[in-house]
């Protein structure tokens, strides 16, 4: 059994660099990520990886920020070759200028 470490991936072929390239591309102007980290994930019949984000607005309504981005990042077609993104949440942080996005991928 492969153990957890922040510093590598949990099973070869994790998608997590590639996905932090293609969230930010997503990322509205004034919204930045802070360091990423990642989580193994598995069910019955999947396994994969749980991708946390946080964020930081530069300025604006966080709630309406959140909502919005909440439907932009779940209609995005996520190029992951071998994977597949389950689900995408976004998530008011606890300052009102931060915000967490949390993905949940699987081994295709």
């Amino acid at each position: 059994m492969m153990r957890w470490s922040p510093a590598r991936s949990p099973r070869p072929g994790c998608p997590h660099r590639r996905l932090r390239v293609l969230l930010t591309r997503e990322l509205p102007f004034g919204l930045s990520t802070g360091a990423s980290t990642f989580r193994p994930w598995a069910s019955a019949s999947f396994v994969g990886a749980r991708h946390i984000f946080p964020c930081t607005l530069a300025a604006g309504d966080s709630a309406a920020v959140c909502r919005a981005l909440q439907d932009r990042l779940s209609a995005t077609e996520w190029a992951l070759p071998g994977h597949i993104v389950a689900d995408v949440a976004v998530e008011s942080g606890v300052d009102p200028q931060t915000l967490r996005i949390e993905i949940l991928t699987v081994e295709d």
